[in-house]
């Protein structure tokens, strides 16, 4: 299994707080590697800090199972698939915010979670970050 180096995560992070700047929000952005092990976290200032643990859990959350948190939030409302997923596993969260980062050879190296704004901005951000490591 490949894993996000350190100088990735950085570059994931500084996307991320940039794209941030940008927006004129103040986010909590966390980088797990592809153990869902935290590689890099930046908290802007400002930003909530119950959005720290929130940053961490969407990382986690997305790497635990390889898709957006979005696409979970999807499958995880009453009637679904994964109907109650979110509390398993010591607690996920399943709206938007947490995407994989993929490896230019198309393995998942980790995720990346940002919490702080609207999950709109959320995944905007995250998405960023996401694109600086491709």
């Amino acid at each position: 299994m490949s894993d996000i180096t350190l100088e990735q995560a950085g570059a994931a992070v500084d996307a991320a707080l940039e794209k941030s700047r940008a927006m004129g929000v103040a986010m909590d952005i966390a980088v797990v590697d592809a153990g869902a092990n935290l590689k890099a976290f930046a908290r802007m200032d400002g930003a909530w800090l119950g959005s720290i643990d929130i940053a961490m859990k969407k990382a986690r959350t997305a790497r635990y199972f390889d898709m957006n948190t979005g696409e979970i939030g999807n499958l995880s409302q009453p009637g679904g698939s994964l109907f109650n997923i979110e509390h398993s596993n010591g607690g996920l969260i399943t709206f938007p915010g947490g995407v994989p980062i993929v490896s230019d050879a198309g393995e998942i190296i980790g995720a990346i979670g940002v919490s702080g704004s609207t999950v709109e901005d959320d995944h905007a951000v995250a998405e960023a970050g996401v694109a600086a490591v491709g």
